[in-house]
């Protein structure tokens, strides 16, 4: 099993300096380059502080200049916000900039509020047209000269300059969910990123079928590299187990406030829906948040990752980002490398 880094820059209040939030953030990936983390990978989301993170490609580029080996993917760049001609530009040149280390991801994008903002009038429910339009011209554009007249983009023949480094292009990667964007995954030979949110390990497991599903109805496809992502915190001492939970509770209320787009954003900061409040959501619970995520002491963590390695997880995403403190996540991923990465790698 590979090792994967999904980190974000991220305040959950206005008196947290952004120069220290960039150095932690910094500080992380680097960390995780010296450590033999395979990826690191930056997401797209816009008038949200908590996630900040406008342009995937410039965080990577930024990234590319301290680190030396990990490679660096964009996880993922919303597609219906992308000019097809400008997305495999934007992307070539982060390949040429990092020395051929892209790992190109590619989405639906996330939140009707995003949506509302970005592209007024369209659904969030829609956003997988776009994707599945744009990446194959992505794609040809890589190659050459090419000419699109598709649903929702048009354009004379064009090319992206500049090429990717990496040939035939850089690896891709879909993010999935749904049975449909399994199929497209695999029909297009791209790599899956998946995440089971805070539910139960019998998500996972629902997961892993549709990937065997999809790889049944087109039996001459190569097989995907099946990565899956968890929040994690990795602490020394067992009755710490709250620290993190308490940390992602709050983050969670934020979520749930933009799913339901709700609108109680303000200069950028979302206000938390009290968890006990909702309905129907057990998987709220803090026991719960404990037992389905990689939250434990070194040896619980090589415990949970082994049912992942498992079920046939490639490579597991490490999710940092979830409100923890900055000191937290330090020691975090430390423990992560040091105790955690060696029953695996060697």
């Amino acid at each position: 099993m590979k090792f994967q880094l999904a980190i974000n820059l991220e305040r959950q209040s206005s008196n947290e300096d952004m120069n220290e939030v960039a150095s932690h953030t910094l500080e992380m990936v680097k960390k995780a380059d010296k450590g033999g983390f395979n990826i690191v990978w930056s997401a797209e989301h816009h008038a949200l502080e908590m996630t900040i993170a406008p342009d995937p490609f410039q965080l990577l580029t930024w990234w590319a200049t301290h680190t030396e080996k990990i490679r660096l993917g964009t996880a993922v760049a919303a597609a219906p916000y992308w000019h097809p001609i400008r997305l495999a530009g934007e992307a070539a040149m982060t390949d040429l900039i990092s020395n051929g280390r892209l790992e190109f991801g590619i989405g639906s994008g996330a939140y009707q509020r995003e949506f509302d903002r970005m592209f007024p009038g369209l659904k969030q429910t829609d956003g997988w047209r776009y994707m599945q339009e744009s990446l194959p011209a992505v794609k040809a554009l890589w190659q050459g000269d090419y000419e699109h007249e598709g649903q929702f983009w048009s354009f004379p023949k064009s090319t992206s300059v500049p090429k990717p480094i990496q040939s035939p292009h850089p690896p891709i990667w879909v993010a999935a969910r749904a049975p449909i964007t399994y199929d497209f995954a695999v029909e297009n030979e791209c790599n899956i990123m998946s995440w089971p949110l805070t539910r139960p390990m019998s998500e996972a497991e629902l997961y892993k079928s549709r990937l065997d599903e999809a790889m049944g109805k087109f039996p001459n496809k190569p097989k995907p590299i099946f990565a899956m992502m968890r929040h994690t915190a990795v602490y020394e001492n067992k009755n710490d187990w709250e620290v993190p939970v308490k940390a992602l509770t709050r983050v969670l209320g934020q979520f749930e406030n933009l799913f339901k787009n709700l609108g109680d954003v303000e200069n950028g900061f979302t206000k938390i829906i009290p968890l006990n409040e909702l309905e129907n959501r057990e998987q709220y619970k803090p026991e719960m948040l404990n037992e389905n995520l990689m939250f434990g002491t070194p040896d619980e963590i090589i415990k949970k990752l082994k049912l992942y390695e498992k079920l046939g997880v490639d490579e597991f995403i490490y999710y940092a980002t979830f409100g923890l403190g900055h000191e937290e996540q330090q020691k975090s991923i430390d423990l992560f490398i040091e105790e955690v990465m060696p029953e695996f790698l060697n």
